[in-house]
């Protein structure tokens, strides 16, 4: 269990302890120490400061107003990106020519861009309010999606797919870090969970949906298919003009706190994980400063390693079960409970994690639930209602680490510039594996997949590899830290050239 980060940070930091945990570890904050006495002095035990704001109401007040509706902004997003899946059952195939692997090229098309724009796009946000700047992604990607109902050939297809992965690569990024500007880090996972677990509420959304509307065929000359693209697009377009007014900003620029409020979030997140260094410029030169800490790189490969099993599922889950023997409509009904289970799961780790203020163990046994579920689908192939659980575990497991893996690395990130970069990176080059996943589902080998499931398991493997080599490193920097500062190796460090450095604050300790 990580003990707490001792630097500070404006209203723009990342989510870190309690000062109730840190308490416990008396060794750090016992009364007379030099450490405590510093954190005095720079404006600490925020809420001496603030005797007359309510903690617990502040934080009820961000919780209404911060994430139910970037919730509802990353549901659309996922949901106009994977309902191809849907369509696919209702003919989309069929109707546009698709021979061999067009399909899957038609897939792939999306993640170039998505990977690519990862971090201009959180540069950009720099320069944008988040309410316009998410608003007018939304507002885009559902125009988007609603023309891909009107496409007449594979051509007109990838085009499509290939704008829309352009304008998503803004919205995950930026949800993330917004987020983190107004949690600590030891209430960030229940909330991380929640947010990504948008994710499991649209393919479940998605599967109803998509059985309501198939029922739609003809309607007007258009195919089914069709009016899932259309109306889905549409919904989107719809909400987006709403959530232009419901999308909360940074903590300074909202009108919903009075200004005591808006100071005591401050003091909270400044005292938690440095200085954000937000107003500063990003250049080059800071993005790739940020690239030479080997956290960085192992951080990718945690997110990356689940990505393929998670598109893998999202994209191909329909096309397996319907190959059980179910007709189009059944199939997308029985598509919904695995993806109940899996937002129940994830809510349910993300609050165990939070309280016992633990990542790693939660990790190791929601991979273990999704390894369980791909080897059943691997090797059982003539039991449908095995493979039909089997799915349950795939999604269970695989939605529910993914959210806690990026919540970890991403708020033991501290500052502005390291936040910002190491999102994008981890979860642009994380998307790299959809390109892969795409891939592993051919219809040639249906209906078995045994190289999809194969290739899931050995990227499930990697990414429970890359997430002990960091579980590893963070605890040994933490140890290093503890006997460096008992050394008092440190002290020549003043307190704002400590706080400045974030992470890399030799004070600071991360969450494990």
């Amino acid at each position: 269990m990580g003990s707490e980060g001792k630097s500070e940070s404006d209203s723009h930091a990342f989510c870190g302890h309690s000062l109730s945990f840190a308490r416990t570890h008396s060794g750090f904050f016992s009364p007379g120490s030099p450490r405590l006495a510093r954190r005095r002095e720079a404006g600490g035990d925020y809420k001496a400061r603030f005797p007359n704001v309510d903690e617990a109401k502040v934080i009820r007040k961000i919780d209404l107003r911060v994430v139910p509706v970037l919730c509802v902004l990353y549901l659309l997003a996922f949901l106009d990106r994977v309902n191809i899946s849907n369509a696919a059952v209702f003919g989309l195939k069929q109707d546009l020519n698709l021979a061999g692997n067009q399909f899957n090229i038609a897939l792939v098309v999306f993640f170039v861009p998505y990977v690519l724009f990862e971090i201009p796009s959180n540069a950009l946000l720099k320069h944008f309010k988040p309410h316009v700047w998410l608003s007018l992604c939304m507002f885009l990607f559902g125009i988007i999606t609603l023309l891909q109902g009107l496409t007449q050939s594979l051509s007109g297809l990838i085009a499509t797919r290939f704008f829309l992965g352009v304008v998503e690569s803004g919205v995950f990024p930026a949800c993330f870090y917004l987020i983190a500007m107004w949690y600590k880090r030891a209430e960030a996972q229940k909330r991380y969970s929640f947010f990504f677990s948008s994710t499991t509420l649209a393919g479940g959304f998605g599967g109803l949906l998509a059985s309501a509307i198939g029922k739609m065929e003809g309607l007007h000359g258009y195919r089914g298919w069709r009016w899932i693209f259309i109306l889905e697009g549409a919904l989107t377009v719809l909400c987006s003009f709403i959530l232009y007014f419901t999308i909360t900003d940074f903590p300074e620029e909202v009108t919903w706190l009075s200004q005591e409020e808006k100071d005591f979030v401050k003091a909270r997140l400044y005292e938690d994980v440095g200085h954000s260094k937000r107003h500063e410029p990003l250049t080059v030169k800071s993005v790739l400063a940020v690239f030479k800490d080997w956290k960085i790189i192992v951080g990718g490969f945690m997110y990356f390693g689940l990505i393929v099993p998670a598109y893998g599922y999202a994209y191909f889950a329909p096309s397996i079960i319907q190959s059980l023997g179910y007709g189009a409509i059944h199939t997308q009904l029985l598509s919904v409970p695995p993806w109940a289970c899996a937002f129940a799961l994830a809510m349910l780790s993300a609050t165990a994690s939070d309280w016992l203020r633990m990542r790693f163990v939660f990790i190791l046994a929601t991979t273990a639930v999704s390894l369980a579920g791909f080897v059943t689908l691997l090797v059982v192939h003539d039991n449908k209602h095995v493979q039909y659980a089997a799915l349950f575990l795939a999604a269970m497991g695989t939605y529910s680490a993914m959210p806690i893996i990026v919540c970890w690395f991403n708020t033991n990130l501290g500052g502005h510039h390291r936040r910002a970069v190491g999102t994008a990176f981890q979860v642009g080059f994380g998307n790299i594996g959809g390109i892969i996943a795409v891939f592993s589902f051919l219809a040639k080998d249906a209906p078995r997949y045994i190289p999809g499931y194969s290739i899931a398991i050995a990227f499930i493997l990697l990414s429970l590899t890359a997430n002990t080599v960091y579980f590893l490193g963070v605890s040994w920097e933490n140890r290093k830290r503890d006997r460096a500062q008992a050394a008092g190796a440190h002290a020549h460090l003043s307190e704002d050239e400590k706080k400045r450095l974030g992470d890399l604050n030799p004070d600071y300790r991360y969450f494990t």
